[in-house]
């Protein structure tokens, strides 16, 4: 390959390394137009905006200024300044190029920053299809989810997987999305063997042979069966 040509292959191979579908920006209340959320959502872009973060902290104590974070992942790569035109209707301040969707949406919430102020996730809004929950579970959530079910269940004495599915479908969207996802196996087995355990097992406890009678030994007056002895007719 010719100088020229390696020199090419360089910028094009920069020109992609700057480029990403995954892009945010930061929105401000008192910067952006009144309508922003609804004119983002005109876009049908594929985004999740933050809950309002208005009681973050700079380091020194000191309060941040109210702001969004705004994460929207497009159908194509885009280059900085191509993000940058999409977030400048909506008021946003600068796009960054997003390399870990996941980490940046629990960002959203400071899910993984306990030292920070915490926003819920309920108040994430979801645009163009975009599945807040989805994107921000972890292998970690979801046991987490499991152990939180089992508990419910023995302190409920919840023996019916029905039961605990209503429950959730009603009260409880991670729990609801969980069984539907992979958990449902796991439920399953566990109220199996918990309804063995504390419905079925205790009959047998409760209803032992008569004493004195072991089984397979004649009652008294009942004379021991012999072999091949037909049965009398009286």
């Amino acid at each position: 390959m010719s100088k020229n040509s390696k020199e090419v292959q360089q910028r094009a191979d920069a020109k992609r390394a700057g480029r990403s579908r995954n892009w945010a920006t930061v929105v401000y209340p008192e910067s952006a137009p009144s309508d922003w959320q609804q004119v983002l959502a005109d876009t049908h872009a594929y985004a999740m905006v933050s809950p309002l973060h208005d009681r973050d902290q700079n380091p020194d104590g000191a309060p941040k200024k109210a702001h969004w974070h705004v994460l929207v992942q497009f159908d194509v790569v885009k280059t900085q300044e191509q993000a940058a035109e999409f977030f400048a209707p909506i008021g946003g301040v600068g796009a960054e190029r997003i390399s870990n969707v996941r980490g940046y949406a629990r960002y959203l919430c400071h899910l993984d920053n306990p030292e920070k102020a915490q926003y819920s996730p309920s108040d994430v809004l979801q645009l163009g299809g975009a599945d807040y929950i989805g994107a921000v579970g972890l292998p970690t959530d979801r046991y987490a989810v499991i152990a939180d079910m089992i508990e419910f269940c023995e302190q409920n004495d919840v023996v019916s997987y029905a039961q605990l599915l209503c429950y959730a479908k009603d009260h409880n969207e991670p729990w609801f999305r969980c069984l539907c996802d992979n958990g449902t196996m796991v439920l399953k087995e566990f109220l199996k063997s918990r309804y063995w355990e504390t419905r079925v097992e205790p009959l047998y406890q409760k209803a032992p042979l008569p004493e004195g009678n072991p089984k397979g030994e004649p009652r008294q007056g009942q004379s021991p069966a012999q072999p091949g002895a037909a049965k009398q007719q009286p």
